[in-house]
């Protein structure tokens, strides 16, 4: 499993024009899964996201980056990215190594 995290003050995930999901204040998390992936795996990955310290403690000015999304009250945007576990095979990608979006879904 390999994932992206951005912090974002906003974002949002529109398809064809349309907007199907948005949050605030927050971290944007692209997800790719592959096929070897376990329940375990996502377990783990969604306690980092979590837990990773990303935002300003605006309570203190010793550590710049202090608090977790959990801490900061924030959101979370999941974004599926298979393109994540692409392999350049010649001028080509191939995804013979991420799950199938049936299997991710389960």
């Amino acid at each position: 499993m390999k994932a992206i995290v951005q912090r974002v003050s906003r974002a949002s995930v529109s398809v064809d024009g349309e907007i199907v999901s948005s949050i605030g204040q927050g971290i944007c998390v692209f997800i790719g899964i592959a096929r070897n992936d376990q329940a375990s795996d996502l377990e783990y990955i969604i306690r980092k996201l979590l837990n990773v310290r990303v935002f300003e403690n605006p309570t203190t000015t010793a550590k710049k980056w202090d608090l977790s999304v959990k801490d900061a009250g924030g959101e979370i945007l999941c974004v599926s990215q298979f393109t994540l576990h692409s392999v350049l095979k010649g001028n080509k990608l191939e995804f013979r190594n991420a799950k199938s979006g049936d299997e991710s879904k389960s």
